[in-house]
């Protein structure tokens, strides 16, 4: 109990000096300094409430036991005491502060040819599936096929509550093993596509200097009879410094496609310095349920035998077709177990 005391009266302290913070004139005249502290004192707001409800909960136990009528409420206030005690220990274990943040996603094929662009245009309407299913809303950013009907590159975003908290398990790599249509031996193959998910950055969080940026139009390439473009509305962005290279032409508008590009260059930025400052704090860094790193085989979708299975976790489900109906929420419940059971131990420990 002593050092769930110390963690909470470190959580007060932090509550009282970003609320003290947030009333300074000269953090709220800085709007990118009053945007962070705002976001700080929202993350932490919560678990300051629950701390109180918490405290309270246990004088009231103390208060039923040294009073004789209130003798058979002690059951109830133990109860209590314990369900709150949990839940707090779970608002204190360290969050990704980008959990609430809206996402962009990035789909590639991997190895695999045709077969892989297939199956990655496959798994992007897998994830846009459930993000419907989910309540969430799609803007498709960007796409990039190829002449056999599959997807070398899908880029788009996911607005709501709590996005990069769901859609975060999703980075790695997503291996597959069929038969394909063009197999005449009906032998299986491999194939595989990768699955970037990034919370997407807010105007305060990224800074970009224009003479950092070198931009080109051109002539929208995609298919399209006569609607492809007859002027130059696709954008190249080259982020000079880190050479991040961001391109967009599924808008008839160059401003439009610029706008995107720039998302998608922010969100890539903003990735970066946040695996920096992660790599520089701590060799164990926080874990997304697995590495994270987009090479990671996190999945494999097995259709001869009609399994998907979640390598982080070791779940695997009979039931595939559902599954890249956008019915994965199995597989995010024990994804999201496993992360709050490590969150969990960290407080413990």
């Amino acid at each position: 109990m002593a050092a769930l005391d110390d963690l909470i009266a470190e959580l007060e302290r932090s509550y009282t000096e970003t609320r003290d913070r947030m009333s300074d004139p000269a953090v709220y005249n800085d709007h990118r300094e009053a945007a962070e502290v705002g976001r700080r004192l929202k993350q932490l707001e919560g678990p300051y409430n629950l701390a109180r409800e918490w405290k309270q909960a246990r004088a009231d136990l103390e208060a039923a036991r040294g009073d004789a009528e209130l003798g058979e409420m002690v059951a109830d206030y133990e109860a209590d005491v314990a369900r709150l005690e949990e839940e707090l220990k779970l608002a204190l274990a360290e969050r990704d502060p980008a959990d609430e943040k809206d996402v962009i996603v990035e789909i590639r094929q991997g190895v695999g040819g045709d077969e892989a662009a297939l199956w990655a245009a496959e798994l992007q309407r897998m994830l846009q599936r459930y993000a419907e299913r989910r309540g969430f809303t799609l803007e498709q950013l960007e796409t990039s096929a190829n002449d056999g009907g599959g997807l070398k590159e899908g880029v788009f975003a996911i607005k709501g509550d709590g996005a990069y908290s769901v859609f975060k398990f999703e980075g790695g790599t997503h291996r597959v093993q069929r038969v394909p249509e063009t197999e005449s031996a009906g032998r299986i193959h491999t194939s595989t596509a990768t699955v970037a998910v990034m919370p997407e950055a807010e105007e305060t969080e990224v800074e970009i200097e224009d003479s950092d940026l070198k931009i080109d139009v051109y002539r929208s390439s995609g298919p399209g009879g006569q609607s492809v473009n007859t002027t130059d509305s696709a954008v190249r962005i080259t982020h000079i410094p880190t050479g991040l290279v961001v391109t967009c032409q599924d808008e008839r508008s160059q401003i439009k496609n610029r706008a995107k590009a720039m998302r998608v260059l922010k969100a890539r930025l903003l990735e970066r310095a946040q695996e920096e400052q992660q790599a520089a704090n701590a060799a164990d860094r926080r874990s997304q349920v697995g590495t994270g790193e987009r090479s990671e085989r996190i999945r494999t979708y097995n259709f001869a035998q009609n399994r998907v299975t979640d390598h982080r976790v070791g779940v695997t489900l009979h039931r595939l077709p559902e599954v890249l109906e956008g019915d994965i929420d199995e597989l995010i419940e024990a994804l999201a177990a496993a992360e709050q059971a490590e969150r969990l131990q960290k407080v413990a420990s």
